[in-house]
């Protein structure tokens, strides 16, 4: 036979029991036994064999419910053929509906009323019934298919026998959760964590709408998605409402902040505004892909070799004799290209400058931590056809595709260095004489 050990819902205590299940279910339907199953399993094939054995399993559970539903109402009544001081009695039973694994499970439940000091009754709500019909379960398998890509119409396809599966009823489960995902994400306080860098860059979701996203790297080299604001570019408001979100929320740190941009004068700007003496980095990804892209191709491998070896040194003095370089390289050739160099100026080489080692060069010296976070959030996204700018559906999908990406997140590399560069934000530079 099989043998559960009955739980008490909701911290109930309930007395302790272990049941053991026939072949005859509570409700009056036939439920096959462990002979019977090996009969059944032998019979069909190997793909039937896992429909077999779930219809087992359902059918048992769907008993094990009845009996823990009998074992409370044995403890609010006492025993059938007992007299119990009771203020509770039964009330016969009623067709009822569980929820097992999402589906709907027809069952037979039983009915108590409790007597009130004015003679009256009220129907008692079983706690062990209320557990067993919870839509939690459900809701989050609606929650996941939705973000898998399945339609608010499709989920209905793949759940036929649970409730709730309209479209209305999937697309308000969807802007419930969506909201849980914004909270999650907003609600997050920054004053706990020493930061020492942040980057910034935005990400487009249509036509009409780009997200400006903010992540911080803590003193441990971690990485944390914080928040985001949405506008129709990279513009100063989106990226002041970004700055000021955070800042409310704690974020700030005790030296120079550390930031990378990817070179948006509104970015640039926002940053100024709160953080007024934060050693801003040029991303040299950027930077490089913006030259490359005013060159003949013949010059490409040059151009890739000499901002490789600027990624690589150590310290200003080696930084400037390869900007040197490139400047020398880039002057003869095109002079739009050299122009674009000469724009970004000394911040491409802010971390050089700092003198920190050059193996925090490959995740501080370029926006690619941020960028990388941002195709797996477009991996999320892809489904999505049409962000609604007069409903918080962007905020919603992108809430849930951060955080979501924020679940693989790794420490930077070269991370046991940070040490070194929160050392190097805390001295401040000499004053231009």
């Amino acid at each position: 036979m099989l043998k559960v050990e009955r739980w008490s819902p909701e911290g109930q205590n309930l007395p302790f029991a272990t049941f053991q299940f026939s072949s005859a279910a509570t409700d009056g339907e036939t439920i096959m036994n462990e002979a019977n199953l090996l009969e059944s399993l032998g019979q069909v094939s190997a793909a039937e064999t896992g429909q077999v054995f779930r219809d087992f399993l359902r059918g048992h559970v769907r008993e094990m419910i009845c009996e823990v539903m009998a074992a409370e109402v044995t403890q609010l009544c006492g025993p059938k053929h007992a007299p119990s001081p009771s203020d509770h009695y039964r009330a016969g039973s009623s067709p009822g509906r569980v929820l097992y694994e999402g589906e709907r499970e027809d069952v037979v439940r039983p009915r108590v009323r409790q007597k009130s000091s004015d003679g009256s009754s009220h129907e008692v709500d079983l706690a062990t019934y209320r557990v067993a019909k919870d839509p939690g379960l459900l809701q989050a398998q609606i929650v996941q298919a939705i973000v898998s890509g399945v339609s608010a119409r499709g989920v209905k396809e793949i759940k036929p026998n649970s409730p709730g599966v309209k479209k209305t009823n999937v697309s308000r489960l969807w802007q419930e959760a969506g909201s849980k995902f914004i909270e999650q994400l907003r609600g997050k306080d920054l004053s706990t964590i020493t930061w020492c860098a942040l980057m910034l860059d935005g990400i487009r979701l249509s036509k009409d709408q780009t997200a400006v996203v903010a992540l911080g790297i803590d003193s441990e080299g971690r990485k944390h998605v914080l928040d985001f604001a949405l506008g129709s570019s990279e513009n100063l408001e989106a990226s002041r409402e970004l700055m000021s979100r955070i800042v409310n929320r704690g974020f700030n740190c005790d030296h120079r902040l550390y930031v990378v941009l990817d070179g948006s004068d509104a970015l640039r700007s926002a940053v100024a505004e709160f953080f007024a003496d934060a050693v801003i980095q040029r991303c040299l990804v950027h930077k490089e892909r913006n030259i490359k892209g005013k060159l003949s191709k013949r010059h490409w491998g040059e151009l890739s070799r000499l901002f490789t070896r600027l990624r690589n040194v150590q310290g200003i003095k080696a930084a400037e004799e390869v900007f040197d370089e490139l400047k020398e390289f880039l002057k003869p050739i095109n002079a739009e290209a050299y122009r674009s160099l000469h724009e970004a100026g000394d911040d491409l080489l802010a971390l050089h400058r700092l003198n920190v080692p050059s193996t925090l060069h490959r995740s501080l010296l370029s926006t690619n931590a941020i960028e990388n976070s941002f195709l797996n959030t477009r991996r999320k996204l892809g489904r999505v056809t049409r962000f609604r700018a007069e409903t918080d559906q962007a905020s919603r999908w992108l809430s849930y595709a951060l955080l979501e990406a924020e679940k693989g997140f790794r420490k930077i590399s070269g991370h046991a260095s940070t040490g070194l560069l929160i050392a190097a934000l805390a001295r401040r530079e000499p004053d231009p004489e």
